[in-house]
């Protein structure tokens, strides 16, 4: 394993033990309303905290992206990090929720690792080296016809510019796939994208901490991911598609007559 994927994966253990912990009290954490559908707790921050903590003492001069802290540092490393993917589904109880930690250099992403801390689910990547789930070398579907895929989606929470955009795409998709699924955390969808047990997945208005560690897993299990227009802008834009070679081509022009220019930026 690349010395810094095992630094995140260290970071990623350290704070799937501080979720796991607080699962058990969930009627007394501090919770915080950021925005519509949006929540921060006690946990959250915790969680960041100490992922920031083990990967500043392995790299002190590398910068830090958070979902919390945001942006500190400047340097050509930049790490980037979703303490709890699926806060709103922690806090309820719904175990799908997740850890996710990406490393850019230079831009580009290199290193990645998703944990899902309820099933004990390690999901790492290294440019190059491909991806793995609990050590085990995974890749994306098979399918080849969008009529057999199973797809994953995220539904707009917070900003509902594009609602009306999303719904027509959720209307014909649900009409030309096996099935639609919104499980509440993109980080593990687009893990189950890279071992297959999504066929594609798409989403709007996504941050970069959402997706940064997922968009390596894919591509490094030999899927591809893009933004509506097929473009690499999906961590600015936060509109993404993913999936594996055959389903994404697919997915992409199932989606493209219900794009305006917004979306394709």
């Amino acid at each position: 394993m690349h010395p810094m994927l095992n630094i995140a994966v260290k970071a990623a253990r350290r704070a799937g033990s501080i979720i796991n912990r607080a699962s058990n009290n969930l009627d007394v954490l501090r919770v915080e309303r950021k925005g519509q559908s949006d929540f921060v707790s006690e946990v959250d921050r915790a969680a960041e905290q100490a992922i920031v903590e083990v990967l500043l003492e392995a790299y002190p001069n590398h910068a830090i992206l958070a979902e919390e802290g945001g942006a500190t540092g400047d340097s050509e490393f930049q790490w980037i990090i979703d303490p709890l993917d699926g806060t709103t589904n922690f806090l309820h109880g719904f175990p799908q929720y997740a850890i996710s930690i990406a490393l850019q250099h230079n831009g580009v992403l290199t290193q990645g690792v998703i944990f899902d801390p309820v099933h004990n689910d390690l999901f790492t990547a290294t440019r190059g080296s491909g991806a793995f789930l609990n050590d085990r070398r995974i890749r994306v579907g098979k399918r080849i016809q969008l009529s057999d895929a199973l797809i994953g989606t995220g539904f707009p929470y917070s900003d509902f510019t594009h609602l009306d955009s999303y719904l027509a795409m959720f209307k014909d998709l649900l009409q030309k796939t096996a099935g639609l699924r919104r499980p509440g955390a993109a980080a593990l969808d687009l893990a189950y994208v890279a071992c297959g047990r999504f066929d594609g997945f798409w989403e709007l208005g996504l941050k970069p901490w959402d997706v940064a560690a997922g968009a390596l897993l894919v591509q490094e299990a030999g899927g591809l991911v893009s933004d509506l227009g097929g473009n690499e802008g999906y961590l600015e834009s936060g509109n993404l598609i993913a999936g594996s070679p055959k389903i994404f081509g697919q997915l992409l022009q199932a989606l493209q007559p219900h794009l305006n220019d917004a979306l394709t930026r």
